[in-house]
C-alpha cells in the first residue's frame, strides 16, 4: 500500500493523502496523464473507472463514470484549472447526470495533486479542499476517504506495467460502451509535431496512407471551427477511390480536436471524433475517442482492418515525418 498517511483538517476544511513509490516522479505523472492508466486506478476495486475524455491541460476537461458492483454507472468530471507538468495540477471534482453534464445538486470541491522527488522515487500528495464543513462531512460519509485509499492501493500495480507506455506497442482499440471505440497510440515525437502532422497537407499526404499501394489527392483541411474537411485516397493504380468528408466542432491547438466523419457517397451514417495529444515522457500519447451511431456500425466499421490500416499509417507517420523534423 503506497499511502503513508490520510489527514482531515475540519478547521482548514481539506483531506490530504500523501503516498510514496519507489518510480521517478515523471513515471507516476505519465500514469495520472494517460486515460488508459488512470482509470485502471481512479475508481475503487469494486467501482471500476472508465475515461471518455481525459485533457489534462490548463482549460482541459475529464469525463468519467465508475461502474457499481450491480453494473449502474456513477459519473464524474475534472475541470483543469491549472497544469505544470510534471510537478502539480489543480483539478475541480464533481458528479456528473447521466448526460455527462455537471450535477447541480451534488457537491463539487477542489483537488490538488503535487508530486515531488524523493530518496526512493517520488510522492505524491493529494489535497481536497471543500467548501464547507457539511460539504466535507457529506462526502466523507459517502465513503470518500475509503474510496480514494482502495482506488490509490491499485496503483502500484499499473505502474509495474510499462506496456502503454511503450511506442512498440503500436495502435491499440478499447470499446468504452456500445457506442465508443478508443484508439490510441505513443508516437516518437513532440506533441507540436504530431498536430501539425495533422493539420498541414503536405506533411498528411506523406503519411495519412493506410496500407501501402495508395496515394491521397485531395487533402483539404478545416482548420477553424465551423468549416469541412475533405479527405481523399486513390490507389496507385488507379482502380480504387474513396474519401470522407466532415465538420471541425472544436479546436483547441496543439492538444485537442473533435470532428464530424462520414463517407462520401456512402450514405449519412455519421461519427463524431475526439482527438487530444497528451506529452508523456518519451513522445505524445494520441487517443481517438470514436463515437458511432450505434453498436453494430461499430463492429461493422472496425471488421474493416481500419486499426490496421491507421497503424500502417502512424508508423509511416514517427518513420517519414516525426523523425526527420
Amino acid at each position: 500500500m503506497p499511502i503513508t498517511t490520510v489527514d482531515q483538517d475540519l478547521d482548514a476544511l481539506t483531506m490530504r493523502v500523501v503516498a510514496d513509490f519507489p518510480v521517478p516522479v515523471r513515471r507516476l505523472w505519465d500514469a495520472y496523464a494517460d486515460p488508459r492508466q488512470i482509470e485502471r486506478f481512479w475508481g475503487p476495486p469494486e467501482w471500476p473507472a472508465t475515461f471518455t475524455r481525459h485533457d489534462m491541460f490548463p482549460g482541459g476537461r475529464s469525463d468519467y463514470y465508475m461502474t457499481s458492483p450491480e453494473g449502474e454507472p456513477s459519473g464524474g468530471y475534472w475541470e483543469f484549472l491549472d497544469v505544470d507538468a510534471p510537478r502539480s495540477f489543480e483539478v475541480r471534482d464533481g458528479f456528473a447526470g447521466p448526460d455527462g453534464e455537471p450535477n447541480p445538486e451534488m457537491p463539487s470541491m477542489r483537488m490538488t495533486f503535487e508530486f515531488e522527488e524523493t530518496g526512493d522515487g517520488s510522492r505524491l500528495t493529494t489535497t481536497t479542499y471543500f467548501d464547507s464543513l457539511d460539504q466535507l462531512e457529506q462526502l466523507l460519509a459517502m465513503g470518500m476517504r475509503e474510496g480514494m485509499t482502495a482506488a490509490m492501493g491499485q496503483i502500484d500495480d499499473v505502474l509495474q506495467d510499462g506496456t502503454p507506455l511503450d511506442p512498440a506497442r503500436g495502435t491499440v482499440s478499447q470499446e468504452i460502451d456500445d457506442r465508443r471505440v478508443r484508439i490510441s497510440r505513443v508516437l516518437r515525437g513532440e506533441t507540436e509535431q504530431v498536430w501539425r502532422a495533422h493539420h498541414e497537407s503536405d506533411l498528411m499526404k506523406r503519411w495519412m496512407l493506410g496500407p501501402d499501394g495508395w496515394r491521397m489527392p485531395v487533402c483539404e483541411i478545416g482548420d477553424e471551427v465551423g468549416q469541412s474537411y475533405r479527405y481523399e485516397w486513390e490507389a496507385e493504380d488507379g482502380s480504387e477511390r474513396f474519401g470522407f468528408t466532415g465538420e471541425v466542432l472544436h479546436l483547441e491547438s496543439p492538444r485537442r480536436e473533435v470532428v464530424t466523419e462520414r463517407m462520401i457517397d456512402a450514405g449519412p451514417t455519421e461519427t463524431v471524433n475526439e482527438m487530444t495529444l497528451t506529452p508523456l515522457e518519451n513522445g505524445t500519447l494520441l487517443s481517438l475517442v470514436i463515437t458511432y451511431p450505434d453498436r453494430a456500425t461499430r463492429e461493422e466499421i472496425l471488421g474493416t482492418g481500419m486499426v490496421d490500416g491507421m497503424e500502417d499509417s502512424y508508423a509511416r507517420l514517427e518513420r517519414e515525418v516525426l523523425q526527420g523534423a
